[in-house]
């Protein structure tokens, strides 16, 4: 991926099972690949969440309508 990079890249749950070491270095690799390619990452880890340049959160309602909230982080 480093040599010819995608130009985005959709992850679900990656780091899910990772100890605190191995998420150190996959939030560096993904801090590289921000430079040349978008990053689409679904996540529940703070520290993930703590690199996104946006956030977007779903949310369903008691009438079964999801909901898209979204923020973007300065």
């Amino acid at each position: 991926f480093r040599a010819r990079p995608s130009p985005f890249y959709v992850m679900d749950e990656v780091e899910a099972a990772l100890d605190d070491l191995n998420l150190s270095r996959l939030l560096t690799v993904f801090e590289e690949l921000q430079d040349s390619s978008q990053l689409i990452v679904i996540t529940h880890q703070k520290r993930t969440m703590e690199i996104a340049d946006a956030l977007y959160g779903v949310t369903m309602h008691g009438d079964g309508v999801s909901k898209v909230i979204s923020q973007r982080i300065p």
